[in-house]
């Protein structure tokens, strides 16, 4: 049996520094095997680079997955190209994206696929994420297989789960931030979580100040955001598989402060 930890967006400079607190005690406590971590808000302002990025991994991530935000620094892009451990959503047209959407990750005498889609609903029009996810499947040939499926949409994220049901390890929902508590093993074999929250500043509006977030939703007009200061806390959910045969046995959502 082996354990995986996947880690909910992780937001800014704090929220990078409150991974590097943490996450080797968790490591430590969950005995985990292979860690897989969010870093699409990781860079401060949004986004992620090579900055950010070297210190997830520096921290202890093993594979960084991403989202929507993933393209807006430039600088990343040829980290993208060349990285084999930092990923871009799979579903972005082909030709018209840098990097790659899935990480084989080689553990000796086992290997594990991380796959990166988006979702369509309320996002931006990529190609149809469940008509990628058979693609991508039908040339991984390690039985276990996690996804990190970014989306706005619940439907979506459940449908994903229900589809992909048997086919692979698990599949955890991540882009809004906030954790739910709908963790399960879908069919006796996938873990599922709608969504694993975020790692950054707790008293936040998705880990930026309040009053501009507010103000935005409030009077509609234009408001730059700010990286919130405070108390953090880390969400994730730490997965056992069995990796003979790409079964999971059991989820535990987590929350660390």
């Amino acid at each position: 049996m082996k354990n995986l930890l996947f880690i909910g967006d992780v937001v800014g400079q704090t929220g990078c520094g409150f991974l590097r607190s943490k996450l080797r005690d968790i490591k430590q406590k969950f005995a985990v095997d292979i860690t897989v971590v969010n870093g699409e808000n990781s860079a401060q302002g949004n986004g992620i680079t090579p900055a950010s990025a070297d210190s997830l991994i520096n921290s202890g991530a093993d594979i960084i997955t991403t989202g929507n935000h993933v393209f807006r620094r430039k600088e990343i892009y040829p980290v993208l190209d060349s990285s084999d451990c930092i990923i871009r959503p799979a579903n972005y047209p082909d030709g018209a994206a840098h990097g790659k959407g899935v990480c084989i990750f080689d553990m000796g005498s086992f290997s594990v696929a991380v796959i990166n889609l988006m979702g369509t609903v309320y996002m931006d029009p990529l190609d149809n994420p469940f008509t990628k996810a058979d693609e991508l499947l039908s040339d991984i040939h390690t039985p276990n297989i996690f996804m990190d499926f970014h989306a706005e949409a619940t439907s979506e994220k459940k449908a994903m789960g229900h589809y992909l049901t048997g086919k692979v390890t698990g599949v955890f929902g991540t882009h809004t931030h906030v954790q739910t508590a709908d963790e399960t093993i879908l069919g006796g074999h996938t873990a599922y979580i709608t969504d694993a929250g975020m790692t950054g500043v707790e008293r936040s509006c998705l880990g930026v100040e309040l009053k501009p977030a507010i103000d935005r939703l409030r009077f509609r007009v234009p408001t730059k955001f700010k990286e919130a200061e405070g108390d953090c806390f880390l969400c994730g959910v730490v997965v056992s598989f069995d990796e003979k045969c790409g079964k999971a046995h059991s989820i535990e959502r987590i929350i660390v402060r």
